[in-house]
């Protein structure tokens, strides 16, 4: 204890180990939301994109139904006159 009283203290460097853990503490409280926010599966490092599931609303299905030729025009409008009354368009599901 007598070296540090003729030396003039420990300096400011002393300063850098606070800093050091205080970004070891950031880091892995950082990582740790991440992997929690994707529901533990994967590490921080994978895609947010993988997570996101595919929107399967009714309108979405009968548009697609439409496009891919399975029902003709005038099924998509009497069905989605029905759908839109129970739905809506400005849902989630979106425009057909």
């Amino acid at each position: 204890m007598n070296t540090l009283a003729h030396s003039g203290g420990p300096g400011p460097w002393i300063l850098l180990f606070p800093l050091i853990w205080a970004a070891v503490a950031v880091t892995v409280v950082t990582v740790l939301r991440r992997t929690v926010r994707r529901g533990g599966r994967r590490g921080p490092w994978s895609p947010r994109t993988a997570d996101v599931p595919v929107e399967q609303s009714p309108i979405t299905l009968l548009g697609r139904r439409f496009a891919a030729g399975e029902i003709d025009e005038d099924e998509y409008w009497r069905r989605l006159s029905v759908l839109d009354e129970q739905f809506g368009r400005t849902g989630r599901g979106g425009a057909a």
